[in-house]
């Protein structure tokens, strides 16, 4: 974690690859949308739908809670953000479309949250799923612990 040294070419570049996905898919990439995935990326971490309502400029729409949940719901189900369930909060997603079984290691300390993936742990909840007779539709594990920088202060 706390591994970003050039943080403004990650925001840049989520909004080109979030472009590209919504064009190629012929979908609407609004003025909003982008807004939200802008700032769910500066935030570079896991952030709140209300932390991000606060910060919208309410010149764009007359934004409510639920306007922000759409967006979140249209960045998460087109791959450009992920959706923390412990935490009720987002993070961008570092590469969409690429596949959408990704864990995330979540520091309780300092509340990063790293997007990892590993093709074993896939393969192995994959396997129990078969084995269940469960199809799984969509797969999330969160791990909480501390980060190196965090494990370093304390």
């Amino acid at each position: 974690m706390h591994n970003c040294t050039t943080h403004d070419d990650c925001v840049a570049d989520a909004l080109q690859q979030a472009e590209e996905i919504c064009a190629a898919r012929e979908l609407r990439f609004t003025e909003l949308r982008r807004k939200v995935l802008e700032l769910v990326w500066e935030c570079h971490g896991p952030v709140k739908a209300y932390d991000l309502l606060e910060k919208l400029d309410h010149r764009i729409a007359a934004i409510k809670p639920p306007t922000v949940y759409r967006a979140l719901d249209f960045l998460t189900e087109n791959g450009l953000v992920h959706k923390i369930s412990s935490l009720n909060a987002f993070v961008g997603c570092s590469h969409p479309l690429r596949h959408p079984e990704c864990y995330f290691l979540i520091c309780t300390e300092c509340g990063e949250a790293e997007e990892c993936c590993n093709s074993d742990i896939v393969s192995a909840v994959a396997k129990t799923a078969r084995e269940k007779d469960f199809k799984a539709e969509q797969i999330t594990l969160e791990i909480s612990g501390r980060c190196r920088e965090c494990q370093k202060v304390n």
